[in-house]
């Protein structure tokens, strides 16, 4: 049997060539540089369209202008999120701020003081309010909303755009990129709490989960291939699953997604659809048999900076894509 020798990786500036360095380590520092050769990939493939699935607080902890370099330079084509990473970015669109903050603190007297911990980040309880708000006035000012979350927030990224014009955010940038943001359970998050707000002021508001569901499996019947990118998992990641299963029910030539990565915290010895591997999905349908793929055990607040930096740094941009 042959086999490839490691190589230790060598301390350098560049992002870039040290994770390169890294796919031929071990460990999960092997499998983070491992996945930017997979992202690499699936930019270079003119036939795929690649679904983001993103949970946890990625927006409090800073990840921000990661995710819209990602959107930027089209490294993905839509998104699936919890309704809170979009509510922090609205609020950071809107010049409402987090803190640096700690977790070892008193959360009494936080909460006495209407300051809100999201682990070692702070935020004042009042202006998150502020911001609830701002959606509820959103819906007035449209007189109501029916159509799916991602029609939403595509309208709600252009009043941003229109309305806080040195704002800065991803919701915002993806209206103006035209890349969909699905949010599966936009009800549990601050987003529905400023709706509900509206709706009992009397505007109508209807948004289409079944039409999400439809709408991002569309997506990916028309395309020849997809790959997916998981930061965490939760709902994003198996509402992103389960359109190969859905698409399989009405287009006999789905079978899986084609590219895979998932940078999380969660282990599948539990049964959890988070540490759920990738081998395990193959068994549904949801993977293909033959997907690349790469399972990263590493907090996404790490995997995100050093990946997106990586990508950028080593120059790689989207292969333009056929037409189907």
């Amino acid at each position: 049997m042959m086999l490839d020798p490691t190589t230790p990786v060598r301390p350098v500036s560049d992002v870039s060539a040290l994770l390169d360095g890294m796919s031929r380590t071990g460990f999960q520092g092997r499998k983070l540089g491992e996945s930017v050769a997979v992202w690499k990939d699936m930019l270079k493939d003119p036939q795929v369209t690649i679904l983001l699935g993103l949970s946890g607080a990625m927006i409090p902890a800073g990840m921000q202008e990661c995710l819209i370099e990602l959107v930027s330079r089209r490294f993905v084509d839509a998104i699936v999120s919890t309704g809170a990473n979009i509510f922090h970015d609205i609020c950071e669109h809107c010049g409402i701020r987090h803190y640096l903050g700690h977790h070892h603190v008193d959360d009494i007297e936080l909460f006495e003081n209407g300051i809100d911990r999201i682990y070692d980040v702070f935020a004042y309880e009042e202006q998150f309010r502020k911001v609830d708000n701002i959606i509820a006035e959103f819906a007035r000012s449209h007189g109501g909303f029916e159509g799916s979350s991602a029609s939403f927030i595509r309208v709600l990224g252009q009043w941003l755009i229109d309305t806080y014009p040195k704002g800065r955010s991803l919701t915002a940038t993806c209206a103006a990129s035209n890349v969909p943001i699905f949010i599966p359970a936009l009800c549990d998050s601050s987003i529905g709490i400023g709706l509900v707000i509206a709706r009992r002021q009397g505007i109508r508001i209807l948004v289409d989960q079944i039409q999400d569901a439809d709408e991002i499996t569309s997506l990916v019947e028309k395309t020849a291939k997809t790959g997916v990118v998981y930061i965490g998992g939760g709902v994003p990641k198996n509402f992103i699953q389960q359109t190969q299963v859905i698409a399989s029910i009405h287009k006999s030539d789905c079978s899986g997604h084609d590219y895979a990565i998932q940078y999380t915290t969660d282990t599948p010895h539990f049964g959890g659809l988070s540490g759920c591997t990738f081998e395990e999905a193959m068994s549904w349908g949801k993977e293909s048999c033959t997907c690349s793929n790469v399972q990263c055990f590493c907090d996404a607040t790490i995997a995100l900076p050093l990946v997106t930096s990586a990508l950028i740094g080593s120059g790689a941009v989207r292969a333009a894509k056929k037409q189907e």
